[in-house]
């Protein structure tokens, strides 16, 4: 395994932490504003969100707990990959959502930030997928902005 810079994985780390917590406390505000990229876009359900829709889809979502994991970086300058596990729980019921991340990072001059952050679930099945639209109020993704 290649030596990383400590500095960026601390900082990529912190980021991912502050999504975590933010989502968690239902803050979309500060993971619009200070986590993603104004470009950024999350995907899950079949579906990629740019980010100005990302706070109508997180509306909609259950709340709960975010619990993530250290993550698995790969980075090569100011870009990078990588993914982080997630247990969300969810708060009126404690069911539970898991899986993984799968992200990319681009250094900007506010520091790192997430570009594109996928979403993969863990199924009884013991089957892995980007999961099948099933809520009727979770809105359509529209265009992408232009910037």
């Amino acid at each position: 395994m290649s030596q990383l810079p400590i500095g960026d994985v601390i900082e990529i780390e912190q980021l991912l932490a502050k999504y975590a917590v933010a989502m968690t406390k239902s803050d979309i505000q500060t993971v619009v504003a200070e986590v993603f990229t104004p470009d950024g876009s999350y995907s899950a359900f079949g579906s990629t969100y740019p980010l100005h829709d990302f706070p109508a889809l997180v509306e909609v979502a259950p709340k709960g707990l975010f619990l993530t994991g250290t993550p698995l970086l790969d980075l090569d300058g100011d870009t990078g990959s990588g993914q982080q596990p997630l247990l969300f729980v969810d708060q009126t019921n404690h069911n539970m959502r898991m899986g993984w991340y799968t992200d990319t990072y681009v250094r900007t001059e506010q520091g790192w930030r997430l570009r594109t952050r996928s979403m993969t679930f863990l199924r009884r099945s013991g089957t892995a997928n980007a999961g099948k639209p099933h809520d009727p109020l979770r809105p359509q993704p529209t265009a992408r902005q232009a910037g």
